[in-house]
């Protein structure tokens, strides 16, 4: 698929990992909606950023865990832009603990909500509105080997290639669906101390940039005899 000139949602793109997806699918050409779930100051700078490289960007207040807030949200960006082309699913939270026996039954369900239920809301909400489309869904190297994370955000990435699989056979050939599957990556949310920490779990002794794995993402939604794959980027960490 040729980005230029296509309409872009990218989810959580306020910052981190989905605000690289979103400058980059920008520099392509791409008009990008921004979804946020509370923090528009956030969207708003990802916002003026791609602005600032002469593209064009919109931010959508929407929680990726309320099937009505995205369908309202899908219809926004209908009207402002267009039919939508490409979809990132790239929201995602972790729990508070990460050991079975402190995970609460609405920890659980919290993470399963926005990182699984959030996933197929979207793309439910987005696909009668594709034509011919690519969805990029943002799955972990948890989801292949459990991770660190714990086992609600490890079954919710796992869930997500599942997911994948499912609708990639489903929608093609007009849409193709594919995942990533990054291993950990240096954004806001991690701290000096734990970036450090999982270099040293990897053979390349650092993590991802989220360039990397924006770089793969742009991969997956321009070449077109590509569906139903997952994208590994773990620097060796996880060999399948």
């Amino acid at each position: 698929m040729e980005i230029e000139g296509k309409t872009a949602i990218v989810t959580g793109g306020s910052r981190g990992l989905g605000r690289a997806i979103a400058i980059m699918l920008a520099r392509k050409g791409a008009r990008v909606a921004i979804n946020y779930r509370s923090n528009r100051e956030a969207a708003e700078l990802t916002v003026s950023m791609i602005e600032d490289l002469g593209g064009e960007a919109r931010a959508y207040m929407g929680d990726v865990s309320n099937f009505e807030q995205m369908e309202t949200m899908v219809r926004d960006v209908v009207k402002d832009m267009g039919q939508i082309d490409i979809l990132v699913n790239n929201s995602g939270i972790s729990g508070e603990h990460t050991m079975v026996g402190d995970i609460t039954p609405r920890e659980w369900s919290k993470v399963l909500e926005v990182n699984l239920s959030g996933m197929f809301y979207c793309c439910k909400a987005v696909v009668p509105h594709m034509g011919k489309g690519k969805i990029v869904n943002m799955s972990s190297v948890a989801g292949k080997n459990g991770g660190t994370i714990g086992p609600h955000y490890a079954a919710s990435k796992a869930g997500a290639i599942g997911l994948t699989f499912s609708l990639a056979s489903e929608l093609a050939p007009e849409i193709m669906v594919n995942a990533v599957a990054p291993g950990p990556v240096a954004t806001e949310l991690l701290t000096d101390e734990e970036i450090e920490r999982m270099s040293e779990l990897t053979p390349f002794r650092r993590i991802a940039t989220p360039e990397e794995v924006a770089h793969a993402v742009v991969f997956l939604i321009e070449n077109d005899y590509v569906t139903g794959e997952v994208v590994d980027l773990n620097a060796g960490r996880y060999m399948d």
